[in-house]
């Protein structure tokens, strides 16, 4: 059986107050999780198996060529909520040129509301939960023709009726799945601007998230965390570096979390000699002088930390369960192991005021990462933040239910608007960038760091583009 795994692009894209053109001129970044089912689908399998980012600044395919020129029996569509409009017109298209087609969704939109997924006709099934099994097992069903009631942690179209299957159980020993194939996709279509090396990509050494932070939905991967063993991690690294690929982002929700096995990662870096670019997301209370001294020997440049607000208030509102005396800390044992920062902040939480939102960008100026992102805080579908918003009457009316059932173009995000309306958090955020972006003490910082004239004129155009974004 011929399939195909899509990324879809991103034309109608539900867009936030910060403009992701900006966020492009600095990243592109594989899709990981399709890369993920493409492998396991080709050692596992015996399906012919093809994979198209429709999301890359190079990407010239069209599902107009593609699809009559491979005629997929099945075709497997990342879906999150910001991308459900191109989700949808990517499956109509398909289901025009080829309506046998079998269109399946998987990804985190999925997971939330399949019912109003599979509501849409152009999709026949949908993953519940993680993707590299079940969806191999469906794949398998499908092409012997099959009773799809067998396949657990689907959700299936069958005599016009919506059938659920019995949730399947989480990947326990993540070193079963062989490593993404990444040889499927044009590997130099992927960067990172903030790294010297020309191509980038992401890993994952462990899945789950055992904290409880208010903005952040966890469910699709679990609460317990899974972690791969070092030697395997170590040996997709390796892999990498023999594909040419010199930076890596880990993109686990806290790398740091086991302080013994990130020292037996570093360890095992070192020994292997392998000189490759690493940089990682993890919290300020998992960090420790010692653990960011080794990570820096094993390649560790830079560590983008979750800070999220400059006020215990406001910290504990979100339930980071940290505290500012944390985060100074932690970054100052970085600057002093030499490892960059990059600290994510958020405006327009609950409890905030603009005394407080004012008080964050002096705490982010005071702190004084490498580099600052910040953004309205956003009340993503299922989480904590969102159920306290339409439970308190902050929200007038469950809006992603309502988006997720009709999706239109015109959507608008809805913010925590109990002290701040939108207007002035859109002038605050700006005003946020503009305060610790064009200081003269930032610039000087900046234009002394040694770098390429290449690398110079990357961040001189990502400056000019944020520049033109405070000015209007």
């Amino acid at each position: 059986m011929k399939i195909l795994l899509i990324n879809p692009c991103h034309k109608q894209i539900i867009k936030s107050n910060f403009p992701d053109e900006i966020d492009r001129e600095v990243k592109s970044l594989p899709p990981l999780g399709i890369l993920y089912i493409a492998a396991f689908l080709k050692k596992q399998s015996r399906h012919q198996v093809d994979v198209i980012d429709l999301n890359t600044s190079n990407a010239e395919i069209k599902l107009e060529d593609i699809i009559p020129k491979n005629k997929p029996d099945m075709v497997g569509i990342y879906t999150s909520t910001f991308n459900l409009l191109d989700v949808f017109l990517t499956a109509r298209k398909i289901k025009e040129i080829n309506p046998g087609t079998h269109i399946n969704l998987g990804g985190p939109h999925v997971n939330i509301y399949p019912q109003e997924t599979m509501s849409n006709p152009n999709v026949d099934s949908i993953v519940a939960g993680e993707g590299e099994i079940t969806f191999t097992e469906l794949a398998d069903a499908i092409g012997d023709k099959t009773d799809l009631s067998g396949v657990n942690g689907i959700f299936y179209r069958a005599e016009g009726k919506i059938i659920k299957t019995r949730s399947a159980s989480l990947i326990e020993d993540l070193d079963i799945l062989p490593f993404p194939e990444r040889k499927a996709l044009d590997l130099g279509s992927y960067y990172n601007k903030l790294s010297l090396y020309p191509v980038s990509t992401t890993m994952i050494s462990s899945r789950g998230c055992s904290y409880n932070c208010t903005f952040c939905y966890h469910s699709y991967m679990g609460k317990n965390i899974r972690f791969r063993s070092c030697d395997n991690v170590v040996a997709e690294m390796q892999e990498c570096f023999n594909l040419g690929i010199k930076d890596i982002f880990f993109i686990d929700d806290v790398f740091t979390l086991n302080r013994q096995r990130t020292f037996e990662i570093c360890d095992k870096i070192v020994k292997k000699d392998l000189k490759i670019n690493w940089s990682i997301r993890t919290r300020v209370d998992s960090v420790d002088a010692l653990m960011l001294e080794r990570l820096k020997a094993a390649g560790c440049s830079r560590i983008q930390f979750g800070v999220e607000a400059g006020t215990q208030t406001v910290l504990d509102a979100l339930n980071k369960n940290i505290t500012l005396g944390q985060v100074e800390e932690a970054f100052r044992m970085a600057k002093k192991a030499k490892i960059e920062t990059l600290a994510y902040f958020m405006i327009g939480s609950p409890t905030e005021t603009k005394e407080q939102v004012l008080e964050t960008i002096d705490f982010a100026v005071r702190l004084n990462p490498d580099y600052v992102h910040f953004s309205i805080t956003m009340p993503f579908p299922d989480t904590q933040l969102y159920r306290d918003g339409l439970k308190n009457n902050i929200f007038k009316s469950d809006f992603w239910r309502e988006f997720a059932s009709k999706p239109l173009p015109e959507a608008k995000l809805c913010y925590w608007e109990e002290f701040l309306p939108e207007d002035e958090l859109c002038r605050l955020l700006k005003k946020a960038y503009r305060r610790f972006y064009f200081r003269p003490a930032y610039l000087i910082q900046a234009l002394a760091k040694p770098s390429l004239p290449k690398e110079f004129k990357k961040k001189l155009r990502m400056g000019a583009k944020l520049f033109e974004y405070v000015c209007n």
